[in-house]
C-alpha cells in the first residue's frame, strides 16, 4: 500500500484562514484573547492536547527553554488519552490538510509546532 504523506501546517489563530488550511484545530487550553469565534473559523478546539498548566506556566514561551519544553510536552502527549487524540488527528491529516492553530505570538516555538511534528512523524500505510 502506498504511503500517504499528511499535509500539516502551523498557523496563528489570529491569522485569517487560507484556502489550503483544510481542517483547522486550535490546540491551546485558553481561547486566544480578543479573537471572536466567528473570526477564528476553527473546526475544533482540542483542549485535551494543550500542555498542562504547570508546563505552560514554567515555559512562558522562553526561546531558551524551547528544547526542554518540547521534550516535556512530548512526554505529556504520550499519555494514552493524548496519544489517542494525536492518532485521530493523524487520520484526519491522511485524508486532507490539517492546520494546527495557536494563539502564541511565535508559532515556531509553540505547542502547535510539537503537535504538527507528531502528526507528520508517523506515516499512514
Amino acid at each position: 500500500m502506498a504511503k500517504i504523506i499528511a499535509k500539516v501546517q502551523v498557523r496563528r489563530a489570529y491569522d485569517p484562514p487560507a484556502d489550503d488550511d483544510g481542517y483547522r484545530v486550535l490546540v491551546d487550553r485558553l481561547w486566544p484573547r480578543g479573537l471572536s469565534k466567528d473570526r477564528a473559523h476553527i473546526d475544533e478546539w482540542c483542549k485535551a492536547l494543550a500542555p498542562s498548566t504547570e508546563l505552560r506556566k514554567w515555559y512562558q514561551h522562553d526561546p531558551d527553554l524551547w528544547p526542554q519544553f518540547a521534550q516535556r510536552y512530548r512526554m505529556e502527549l504520550s499519555e494514552p488519552a493524548a496519544a489517542a487524540e494525536i492518532a485521530r488527528l493523524q487520520d484526519l491529516a491522511a485524508k486532507g490538510p490539517v492546520t494546527v492553530l495557536t494563539g502564541s505570538k511565535r508559532s515556531d516555538i509553540s505547542d502547535a509546532t510539537v503537535i504538527a511534528e507528531l502528526l507528520t512523524s508517523t506515516s499512514v500505510d
